[in-house]
């Protein structure tokens, strides 16, 4: 009836995925071919110099702010833009993350530096309605410190700067501007400019160094290649607008403003530096270094090793104790009557496979997270090669929904199976439940999100022909896959059970109170939350304060801690209640660890309040919702783990 891993085995997994950690941490994409640049007067085939570029193309991203779940595309602040050109076409998973790449008008030549280089200059007539909204609009985005996000050669462009002990953190993005409070305190990016001193005033970075560095090829015929974009945001009042010279007083705007025009010129310099000491494949460990995240990630695994140690040892305990006990009792039998006397949980044998309340639904949760398992498992497994590291844009999102559409058939097979095993005939309801009921409730809440980020006109609202393509991948590809799957489920015979089910349930006694039902389940999630508590942390921070991750071999592997500890724990519990002669643990041993997921709600509810600074009824909002789309999955997930160890 149980299944589980002892400390050994546990030893083992952990040795094995450890040994993969430092290659898995820092990584580059697998296939993705280099690009090669040189100096305009070399460029071309006919110059020796084969598929080598002159031109450096900066693109630039949609803008986001840790103070607003709300992401805008750059052209809605009213920023230098390129009309011309077309836009780079984009996949699956970035426009699901709102990622909305568009050319830029800032144009660069390999190794010709400029200096002050005028790009455009924007004029706002306050008497005119549409100039104050969009000069409004632009101080909203300084006030709730909304970042650039520029590109060059498929890097960020970074602004790196010191933080405390002396490290340097070098941020994939950088703020349109900043503010001054009305009592004179810098808030955000003003505290880098003693100048930005005048009260319940912006100000707007209009200048940008950029330094791109570059690293000369062994052979001299492929030309150099981009090794790292460094910034440094800068405000200026030019004086001379057709002729600046970058220098003079920061570039104000005043938040009352009394009248009258507002010109804002927006210049750059471009220098490049060979650095012989970065190569193009680790061309992103400078800003992944930045982020001193390793050592408490090893410190989250090895707190989530104890506690697998500490289970599969109680496990091992138990079952090692259950046997001795149950063999001295029966060589100190002198009949066989007493050997017919049964005790402990064997009292239950008669009942425990009989079918569980709602065995429809709860088959319809198993299929569902099997569907979901699977596609973790993978997507995680591929994170760890390297294959959806964050050059490859938007991969991992992808990745996930393909193999989400392309995992029907599982989820249909193991809903069968195990609606079939608890005795159910309604096979038509169960293959609709299982396609549509669980997707339902994500799609739905997702749509419900979409209407929000639609009408304050945020960049991360799909489109509407998007949307239709994910309509047609679910009814058109994973909808037949889960019938499929349920056809050849319904077609196999029942799950055989080693023992016959009693036609009289036997009556279950008084329960006390760590026994009963909702004690258990609260408790047993517990333990499952301490080995991940950490590294959700490090999740949230990536997903809500727009923080790179790329550690995916820490959480690959504690994606398999968390399997085994919420085994293990279920294994425990489900051996106590039997114990205690109560044989209801199929939905028990399915809501022990999905409990986890109100763990998880609840944390992300304290990380909200505790750790972002969203403000905004709609921020709110789409918090709570993706919240809840994550925690669904959460559940289901962990609940279809343990159900199998326990079975």
């Amino acid at each position: 009836m149980f299944v589980f891993c002892d400390a050994r085995c546990t030893l083992r997994v952990f040795l094995l995925l450890t040994s993969t950690l430092r290659s898995a941490s820092t990584f580059y994409l697998p296939g993705l071919a280099p690009v090669s640049f040189c100096e305009k007067n070399q460029a071309g085939k006919d110059q020796g110099v084969p598929d080598c570029r002159s031109e450096i193309e900066l693109f630039v991203n949609r803008l986001d702010s840790v103070e607003s779940v709300l992401p805008y595309e750059y052209t809605v602040f009213d920023f230098c833009a390129q009309k011309s050109e077309k836009r780079p076409s984009e996949n699956l998973g970035q426009v699901l993350f709102g990622e909305r790449i568009e050319p830029s008008p800032y144009k660069f030549e390999f190794k010709k530096e400029e200096q002050c280089k005028h790009v455009c200059t924007k004029t706002y007539d306050t008497k005119k309605t549409e100039d104050r909204q969009k000069l409004e609009f632009l101080k909203k985005g300084m006030l709730l410190n909304y970042q650039h996000h520029w590109i060059v050669d498929n890097m960020p462009v970074t602004w790196c700067y010191d933080v405390e002990d002396g490290q340097k953190f070098c941020n994939p993005g950088f703020p349109i501007g900043c503010y001054v409070t009305e009592d004179g305190r810098p808030k955000d990016a003003c505290v880098v400019n003693s100048e930005f001193n005048d009260k319940d005033t912006f100000y707007i970075f209009n200048h940008v160094d950029i330094t791109i560095f570059y690293h000369m090829v062994e052979h001299e015929a492929a030309g150099s290649r981009l090794v790292a974009a460094k910034m440094e945001p800068k405000s200026f009042k030019h004086t001379h607008i057709d002729n600046p010279d970058c220098s003079g007083v920061p570039m104000d705007v005043k938040n009352k403003f009394a009248g009258g025009e507002v010109k804002i010129a927006y210049t750059y310099s471009v220098y490049f530096k060979e650095d012989k000491n970065i190569r193009w494949a680790s061309r992103w460990d400078y800003i992944l270094e930045s982020m001193p995240h390793t050592n408490i990630q090893w410190f989250s695994i090895m707190n989530s090793l104890v506690i697998v140690l500490f289970l599969s040892g109680m496990v091992a305990m138990i079952m090692l104790r259950t046997l001795h006990k149950d063999i001295a009792r029966y060589n100190q039998m002198d009949s066989i009557e007493d050997a017919q006397e049964e005790f402990g949980w064997k009292l239950v044998h008669g009942d425990v496979f009989r079918p569980p309340r709602k065995g429809m639904l709860l088959s319809v949760f198993l299929g569902s997270g099997t569907q979901i398992f699977i596609m973790t498992f993978v997507t995680l497994f591929f994170a760890c090669l390297g294959f959806l590291s964050p050059a490859n844009r938007g991969a991992l999102m992808t990745c996930a929904m393909v193999l989400w559409v392309l995992l029907g058939t599982p989820a249909g097979y193991v809903a069968a199976r195990f609606y079939k095993s608890f005795g159910g005939e309604k096979w038509k309801t169960n293959v609709l439940l299982t396609a549509f009921l669980c997707p339902g409730i994500v799609f739905a809440d997702f749509f419900v999100m979409n209407l929000i980020l639609w009408g304050e006109g945020s960049s991360a609202a799909i489109p509407f022909g998007t949307l239709v393509a994910i309509l047609a991948l679910w009814f058109c590809i994973s909808v037949p896959l889960t019938f499929l799957g349920a056809y050849f489920g319904f077609k196999k015979n029942a799950i055989e059970h080693p023992v016959r089910t009693n036609q009289i349930p036997r009556q279950i006694p008084e329960q006390s109170f760590y026994t009963k039902a909702l004690p258990g389940i609260i408790m047993g999630g517990i333990l499952p939350f301490g080995c991940i508590f950490i590294q959700l942390f490090f999740i949230l921070n990536s997903i809500w304060s727009h923080q790179m991750y790329y550690m995916f071999g820490f959480l690959f592997l504690v994606f398999i801690i968390l399997v085994i500890t919420c085994s293990e724990a279920t294994v425990l519990l489900c051996y106590f209640h039997l114990c205690a002669e109560d044989y209801h643990w199929q939905w028990r041993s399915f809501l022990t660890s999905g409990f986890t997921a109100v763990y998880f709600l609840v944390y992300a509810i304290h990380y909200f309040f505790s750790k972002l600074q969203i403000t905004g009824l709609a921020s709110t909002m789409l918090y709570l919702g993706y919240t809840l789309i994550m925690t669904l999955i959460f559940f289901l997930f962990t609940g279809m783990c343990v159900f199998y160890s326990s079975s």
